[in-house]
């Protein structure tokens, strides 16, 4: 995958006029008929998926981990996992379920085993729904070089004629001398910077797509149509196209046959006159068997043969007569001629494809929709899109169209929908929906579109989603948006109502009706409302249109009492944690009903809940589990504690009662939702109606996994105590929330304040430095330097800072930093040069004694020195010592 990052992909809403207007005309759809609904949250690091016929969805993560999403539960299971190592972008890679899963239940995985410097490809059994480890059988493995990185690709897919289709990368170093361009290294020893020994090796497996077909006994035959038959010498006979770089996702068209390859390309900026075109990614339609050029081609252009040993150029190479004379070839010297790409872009602003806009790139290659008349009732997406190509990019990132001709040939580009609108949260058909970095795509049976969402960062992230995308026909209910200010306070409490954004998608009339109970209190948009009365209400706001379409909104209001504040006097945001050392943290907690914690600390402390997330720099948190999350943001923990007895029984004692339990899961939302009593005791529990059924499904699925040693989270009671941090080295951030819940005021329930506070260690990635003024963030690193590049770190503590460790490396000119207080040209605190260290990768230690001269906080700038330069250094990671 290239190695950049860039802003998440919105789809916005500024076309939606123009389109409703042509859909009449030209059969284009209304973009706010797209519905986006998140299935299923916190997947960590999700790569690919499939739909089994039952309607279950099945996903891997490249952790090992392999999960299914049940429509009937909407839960997601972990069903087994494959140890793998996770190094130089390696894992679970790829998955595909067998043609006849139904009845021999055979799932296949591409991986990449701690034991072997290569990959595999294997197939296991489910029984009785769990991955039977010892059902395993090895397919095909290739070995790979483990001394530099990268590009593994590793899509898996089954064909419609029953063939298993396998992507692997070229397995090549992309950096240094090649300088983003061919990796043509043809010196000795240095194998692992020539993709001629791989992609362009009629004899080895990596940078190709595999093709062959399964056996019942866990082998393979190689069926007919590859690219060479059998026996032909210095050829493996699994290969059905060559010459790819990392062809990471790819699909097949199951009515034509056809495979949809995108293949990530290299990172050169521009085109050079002695080694030949910048980067382009490429999505590749592969009709028949082929090659596809690398590392002689690129896009619509050919590399120059370049002499690494001279450092000269040489002629250009063929396209249409390719020849691999390298020594690290074991394979044919005369290739099979190159075929052209679909569809290809570089960095910049494509003029082939301008609708591609520019930035990083990971090209993939998505599927292609077959319209059914039966799948409308089902949300399936419209008619229009017929036979059209979902292609898209993980980095950029976008998904776009392909519309093909009855032949398969490209006639235009699309926008994914017609508005091409995206927005963050459960899409209402108002509001926008924001996809950070899509990873795997597919059409359901029921015509929709579902796709994996891998989220903000290159590590685990709790935004990773799956989602679904239908397509709502008919009169669409009207959208109904409902504010009420304030929504607590003392009697008597004057409230502003207000509908604004409340809208109906077809322009009809709307009509508006605000009431508490049975009792109607108002029908006009906007107005004004006196509750007299203490106690707990539900103001609903109901919308409906001329043509009986009807959209409601709640809004909880309490009367008679009042959120109370809780304020942390330490830690402060910005304050550092030393990994496996406690945290003091001391609070104070303000409420208008009941006072003050000052003097009443006892009083106050059992109704404080403090609480404590851990992440690591990849942005793994410790506790990002959405069921977790949610009793956090609720009362769970006013009556319940994880391991002992408080309101309510201890959560593991009620996860240890029921978790085997058939039919108890939903037995359990059900309470929670209506509440309950004399279950565990005399003392009921109080109904949460302000929760959904998927959410109360998240929180009572993360209590009984307590039953099965799941790690239960940092919790405890008190104005002031100690938080630990994890003995865990790799930790970044943390974050401390502390929760007070007050009594309340009968009638009106109690209400609860929040405040936490962020801390990081002393170490912090260069990449997550607060403010980038010039570098960009390349993978773990920062680097394309130049003069007066700055980078920001907010609020650090300075009073316990005395010097700064940098990792830094120099294949360039090198330079000075310079370490400022408050601002870029503030007051200098220190400085260290950094000289040339021989290369990009060779990381040196340089250390900078800090003179604060008082200062016990400030924002704290690098600030970058070599005038009239570029190319100064990279930065990996910054230590603040004590």
């Amino acid at each position: 995958m290239s190695r950049f990052r860039l802003p998440s992909l919105i789809f916005s809403g500024f076309l939606a006029a123009v389109v409703s207007r042509e859909a009449a005309a030209g059969g284009i759809p209304e973009d706010y008929r797209f519905q986006f609904e998140v299935l299923a949250e916190n997947l960590p690091q999700p790569m690919t998926m499939q739909e089994a016929s039952d309607g279950r969805i099945f996903f891997i993560e490249i952790g090992g981990k392999v999960k299914v999403w049940s429509p009937a539960s909407r839960i997601v299971t972990e069903i087994g996992s494959l140890q793998v190592t996770t190094a130089q972008e390696n894992g679970l890679l790829g998955m595909a379920l067998d043609p006849d899963f139904a009845k021999n239940q055979w799932i296949y995985f591409l991986h990449s085993p701690p034991d072997f410097e290569g990959q595999f490809i294997s197939r296991f059994t489910l029984r009785d729904g769990v991955l039977d480890a010892t059902s395993r059988k090895d397919l095909l493995s290739w070995p790979e070089q483990r001394e530099q990185c990268c590009h593994h690709a590793g899509t898996l897919r089954f064909g419609p004629d029953g063939c298993l289709y396998a992507s692997t990368g070229d397995n090549t170093n992309p950096f240094n001398d090649s300088e983003g361009y061919a990796p043509v290294d043809e010196r000795p020893g240095r194998g692992p910077w020539d993709a001629q020994k791989s992609s362009a090796n009629t004899n080895d497996l990596r940078g190709k797509i595999l093709r062959i077909k399964p056996t019942p006994d866990g082998g393979y035959v190689i069926p007919e149509g590859n690219l060479f038959p059998p026996g032909t010498p210095k050829t493996r006979p699994e290969i059905y196209a060559m010459g790819f770089r990392n062809p990471w996702r790819f699909n097949i068209d199951p009515a034509s046959g056809f495979v949809y390859v995108g293949d990530v390309g290299p990172d050169a900026g521009g085109d050079k006159a002695e080694r030949g075109p910048r980067g382009f990614d490429t999505v590749n339609q592969l009709r028949k068997a082929g090659n596809y050029g690398w590392p002689y081609s690129r896009g619509n252009r050919v590399y120059i043969d370049y002499d690494f040993t001279a450092k000269a150029p040489g002629p250009l190479y063929d396209a249409t007569k390719p020849v691999n004379r390298s020594p690290n070839n074991s394979g044919l010297s005369e290739l099979p001629p190159v075929q052209a790409p679909l569809v290809y872009y570089p960095a910049g602003e494509s003029s082939e494809f301008p609708l591609l806009g520019k930035g990083g790139r990971t090209a993939c290659g998505g599927p292609v929709f077959h319209y059914a008349k039966s799948n409308e009732e089902t949300g399936g997406l419209p008619e229009y899109f017929d036979g059209c190509l979902l292609f898209y990019d993980w980095q950029r990132p976008f998904i776009h169209w392909a519309r093909l001709d009855g032949d398969g040939r490209l006639q235009e580009i699309l926008p994914f929908i017609g508005s091409a609108r995206v927005s963050q949260g459960d899409d209402d058909g108002s509001g926008k929906f924001q996809i950070k970095r899509p990873v795997d795509l597919m059409f359901g049976r029921d015509g929709c579109l579902y796709f994996l969402d891998y989220g903000e960062t290159w590590g685990a992230n709790p935004d990773s989603r799956l989602v679904r995308v239908s397509y709502r026909r008919g009169n669409l209910p009207p959208i109904a948006k409902a504010s009420v200010a304030p929504v607590s306070g003392r009697e008597p409490l004057r409230l502003t109502l207000s509908a604004a954004g409340s809208k109906d998608h077809e322009g009809d009339a709307i009509s508006y009706s605000w009431r508490i109970g049975d009792t109607i209190v108002s029908t006009e948009p906007e107005a004004n409302l006196t509750l007299a009365d203490p106690g707990d209400f539900r103001l609903e706001l109901t919308v409906r249109d001329a043509r009986g379409g009807v959209g409601t909104a709640t809004v909880p209001v309490t009367v008679g009492n009042s959120v109370p504040e809780v304020k942390f006097l330490a830690p402060r945001d910005g304050d550092f944690f030393t990994p496996g050392k406690p945290v003091p943290y001391k609070l104070e907690v303000t409420d208008a009903e009941e006072g003050t914690s000052v003097g009443r600390e006892a009083e106050f402390s059992i109704r404080t809940l403090v609480s404590s997330a851990w992440a690591s720099a990849d942005g793994k948190l410790s506790d990002v589990d959405p069921g977790l999350s949610r009793m956090k943001q609720s009362d769970c923990f006013n009556c319940h504690a994880i391991d002992q007895k408080v309101v309510g029984p201890p959560l593991v004692e009620i996860a240890r009662k029921y978790h085997k339990q058939p039919g108890a899961l939903e037995v359990s939302v059900d309470r929670v939702i209506k509440g309950s009593a004399n279950v565990w005791g005399p003392i009921p529990m109080l109904p949460h109606a302000q929760h959904t059924a998927d959410e109360v499904h998240m929180m009572v699925k993360w209590i009984y996994g307590l039953a099965d040693g799941q790690a239960a989270p940092t919790v405890s009671r008190g104005l002031e105590g100690t938080i630990t941090a994890p003995r865990d080295g790799k930790l970044a951030t943390g974050i401390i929330e502390a929760t007070f819940s007050d009594l309340g005021k009968s009638p009106a329930g109690p209400l609860s304040g929040r405040a936490k506070v962020s801390l990081r260690s002393r170490r912090v990635e260069a990449e997550g430095a607060d403010e980038l003024l010039g570098p960009k963030k390349q993978g773990k690193v920062i680097g394309s330097t130049a003069h007066g590049h700055a980078i920001r770190f907010r609020s650090v503590p300075l009073g316990n800072t005395r010097s700064l460790q940098i990792m830094a490396s120099s294949g360039g000119s090198g330079g000075t930093i310079e370490v400022h207080a408050a601002s870029q040209d503030g007051p200098l605190l220190g400085s260290v040069v950094v000289p040339p260290t021989g290369g990009w990768d060779k990381f040196q230690s340089f250390n900078l004694p800090l003179v604060a001269k008082g200062v016990e906080r400030a924002d704290v700038w690098l600030v970058l020195v070599n005038p009239g330069k570029g190319g100064l250094m990279n930065l990996d990671w910054v230590e603040f010592q004590e």
